[in-house]
């Protein structure tokens, strides 16, 4: 069939087509159509590039500088060594092997990176887990090493927690490190210190070793474990290039009887709290750069009611030559007459490389802390 345009039909349909847009154009003011303004959906890719400009980022997590501690609840432990992924992954896997032991809060971790890994990454991601985990956040110090005895391996970390419950009732010694020629020997002197103190090699808490050449010392965790075996430990290359000395290990021990004492070797802590700060860097190799790490240390420790003189127990990490004897004559001044238990090693780096030195201190907040 075949159809044709009638004229007439289209003529209707062009007069309905005029009055219809007659209508529109004599809508009275205020009518429901006025200012009506369509309605486009955005560019999905256009909305998401405008929320990317406008969001930011949220600031790093600030680790607190000081960290105040019952005594008689200290724990210490080591985190296992892996060679699983770089500094980033190991980092994670340390941090929630520490967490996933739930012995209590912990409140001091120190970490050693080996590698070429930014060891300020290492704070970060201290923030970030324990913020997740809903801990509190630890005092951290950070340190370069030359290596770790496992290959692979980019950091080892040490804790110290606060118990759920009483294991050290007479309190704890912190011992300095002991210079020797090898590590078997070093043991020996921490051995010697502490039966001075009347201290069994069993109640030996945690050991850290710190040698010149892993290859030089490859019995240490062997020796570390036979002299004392309840002990955690934990043994590092201090440099990539040799450094004297060959050895040196430190110690924590339990107290077997109740007193107070601080000598360079040696200091014994029986006050209901100890004080843990992280590590004050000294930016710069000048006598004014040294004294503005010791203030901004003093400034820490008073926001804990504590002062220098009261330290019984400090680190200093040294990562350039000639500052050893500057840096002891600067503690006989801060620290007053006594002399803390002290360790003064030379390592890789610390987070800043502007930073020579990196001081860390261990206090006691009262008037019970000997002098």
């Amino acid at each position: 069939m075949r159809y044709t345009r009638d004229p007439l039909a289209v003529a209707l349909l062009f007069l309905f087509a005029a009055s219809s847009l007659s209508a529109q154009k004599k809508k009275k003011p205020g009518s429901d159509d006025e200012g009506y303004v369509p309605v486009v959906a955005p560019d999905s890719k256009s909305k998401k590039k405008d929320q990317d400009l406008n969001q930011t980022l949220p600031p790093p997590t600030e680790l607190p500088l000081t960290i105040a501690a019952e005594t008689d609840r200290l724990a210490f432990h080591v985190s296992p060594l892996s060679s699983r992924g770089l500094l980033s992954q190991q980092t994670r896997d340390a941090l929630k092997a520490l967490l996933k032991a739930d012995h209590g809060t912990i409140v001091k971790l120190r970490a050693f990176v080996a590698g070429s890994g930014d060891l300020r990454r290492v704070g970060e991601l201290v923030g970030e887990i324990f913020t997740d985990k809903h801990q509190p956040l630890p005092v951290l110090t950070v340190v370069q090493v030359g290596a770790l005895p496992r290959e692979g391996a980019q950091v080892v970390i040490e804790s110290i927690e606060v118990d759920k419950k009483v294991v050290n009732p007479n309190g704890v010694a912190f011992l300095s490190a002991q210079p020797a020629a090898s590590v078997a020997e070093s043991l020996g002197k921490l051995k010697s210190v502490l039966a001075s103190a009347g201290i069994e090699a069993s109640d030996a808490l945690m050991v850290t070793c710190f040698v010149s050449s892993l290859d030089s010392q490859r019995d240490a965790g062997t020796s570390m474990a036979e002299a004392f075996p309840r002990a955690a430990f934990d043994y590092v290359q201090m440099q990539r290039g040799p450094v004297a000395p060959a050895a040196a290990c430190e110690a924590r021990a339990r107290l077997a009887r109740p007193t107070s004492s601080v000598e360079p070797q040696i200091a014994l802590v029986s006050s209901p709290q100890v004080v843990f700060t992280g590590t004050q860097l000294a930016f710069g190799s000048k006598d004014t750069d040294l004294k503005l790490a010791f203030d901004r240390l003093e400034k820490a420790l008073a926001a804990r009611n504590t002062r220098l003189d009261q330290v019984v127990a400090s680190h200093v990490y040294l990562t350039a030559d000639g500052l050893a004897g500057r840096m002891v004559a600067k503690e006989a001044v801060r620290f007053g007459a006594h002399s803390p238990a002290g360790t003064m090693l030379p390592f890789e780096g610390l987070p800043s490389l502007d930073a020579p030195l990196g001081i860390e201190v261990i206090a006691v907040p009262d008037s019970s802390a000997a002098r």
